[in-house]
């Protein structure tokens, strides 16, 4: 690295990926700072989760990506704070080290994490899905749960291994629902002697009134009912209010209930990382309510040109936390830092291209909202997989996917169900479970 104008991006996920590679033709030296070596394709955690793909899938060294940008270097770390007078950011490496590397520019994009809507410590037992680390738990969870229940004589303690719960009904709850119903009634039947996993039960819990609201009432009824088609159990209006060990308590308009489950998955709701606020904080930036930083038109931090807040971790325009406004804003980040540098003119006011979305239910099955049109079914299903192909980072990456899809959805297979002892059940989990057994065959104290 020289002296030349120095850019200091954090986060590898779209937002910071995409603005370090605007920058590759740029007279200026880029160091990306990232919590893990790889870039995520988030939006196909589930599929790991799930055992369909595997993690080497949609996880891409960074480095790998970047080796051809002879500008930009990769460091290790999570960025904790930042110095605004300074102009330097301090990070932590995975062994405790901390360093600090100086900017000239700096482009925060560390993406949004899990929010448990001030209650965390149902994350024990309800983990969200946002890393490679959560999809594998979650796989050892929902393939886990169908071995303990073949261990299992009591009828009470099967139905309680055999019950999944899924918090949220956005794209990531309805997805992973749909494919926790497709392993017990298409891939997992004939391989258990004392179970019958078609006998499992998926609950989708929301405590709004539909199922991926912003779809619109009728692509979202659709979902609803194909959904229902596949043997997923639709509860809207409810909402949780407690999770533990062996199930979750939730509220409805007829009162609280208990839902006795081992398995529970949270999908609901995400929040900025700690990152944001202290930025807005060094800054003097205002926050909205779910912690991201509020920017001018152009990205940055007003009063600070120099810091540019790029994707989930921003507000502006009430524009939504999708892959597509992470990409979007982290190149407009990067080309607007390139003409400064250059001392071109400055660029108009980001200006979001909505490309529409979509969200799949199950296999063969997917709803699309693109351009004002809607679609549905198959038609919707195959421009899913052409989408997120295009996305797939590295073509090896797309057509061992494509290899895998094939055996998951015109068979009955999944390529990706090994699951490590560590990963079976989480360790806490099993010890609720033991310990909350003669608990509930004695009936659950109030």
């Amino acid at each position: 690295m020289g002296d030349r104008h120095k850019v200091v991006v954090v986060g590898a996920g779209f937002g910071g990926l995409s603005a370090a590679k605007a920058l590759h033709r740029a007279d200026v030296d880029v160091t990306l700072i990232n919590g893990t070596t790889h870039h995520l394709f988030q939006p196909l955690l589930y599929q790991v989760a799930t055992g369909i793909l595997s993690e080497g899938e949609i996880a891409v060294p960074v480095r790998e990506i970047l080796k051809k940008q002879d500008n930009a270097e990769v460091l290790i770390g999570h960025v904790a704070d930042v110095d605004v007078d300074g102009r330097t950011v301090t990070a932590t490496a995975p062994n405790g080290t901390e360093y600090q590397v100086g900017y000239d520019t700096l482009i925060v994009a560390a993406g949004a994490s899990q929010s448990y809507f001030g209650n965390d410590h149902f994350a024990q037992y309800a983990p969200g899905m946002k890393t490679v680390d959560d999809a594998l738990e979650l796989r050892g969870r929902i393939f886990g749960a169908f071995e303990m229940a073949e261990l299992e004589t009591d009828p009470e303690a099967v139905q309680r291994w055999l019950t999944f719960v899924v918090v949220g009904g956005g794209p990531t709850g309805v997805e992973m629902a749909g494919q926790i119903a497709e392993l017990a009634h298409r891939t997992l039947p004939g391989q258990f002697r004392r179970i019958d996993p078609r006998q499992a039960r998926v609950i989708l819990v929301d405590a709004v009134d539909a199922v991926l609201p912003t779809f619109g009432g009728k692509l979202s009824e659709k979902a609803k009912h194909q959904l229902e088609k596949i043997g997923v159990e639709v509860q809207l209006g409810t909402k949780v209010v407690g999770v533990d060990g062996t199930g979750i308590t939730v509220e409805t308009a007829q009162g609280r209930q208990r839902i006795e489950s081992v398995t529970k998955i949270w999908a609901a709701g995400v929040a900025a990382p700690a990152i944001s606020r202290r930025v807005a904080e060094a800054a003097g930036a205002e926050v909205d309510r779910a912690g991201r930083v509020m920017v001018n038109p152009d990205c940055t931090v007003p009063g600070h040109p120099e810091i540019f807040v790029v994707g989930d971790m921003m507000s502006l325009d009430r524009l939504p936390g999708v892959a597509q406004v992470a990409i979007q804003t982290g190149t407009y980040a990067g080309r607007t830092v390139a003409a400064r540098v250059a001392g071109k003119p400055a660029l108009a006011p980001f200006a979001y291209r909505d490309k529409g979305s979509m969200a799949t239910i199950s296999r063969f099955s997917a709803i699309a909202s693109t351009g004002g049109m809607k679609f549905s079914g198959f038609t919707a299903w195959m421009m899913w997989l052409v989408v997120h192909l295009m996305y797939l980072v590295g073509f090896k990456n797309r057509v061992s996917a494509v290899g895998h899809w094939f055996v998951s959805f015109l068979g009955r297979g999944r390529s990706e169900r090994v699951t490590t002892a560590q990963q079976v059940m989480a360790r806490e989990a099993i010890q609720q479970v033991t310990a909350a057994g003669e608990l509930v065959k004695a009936g659950r104290p109030e």
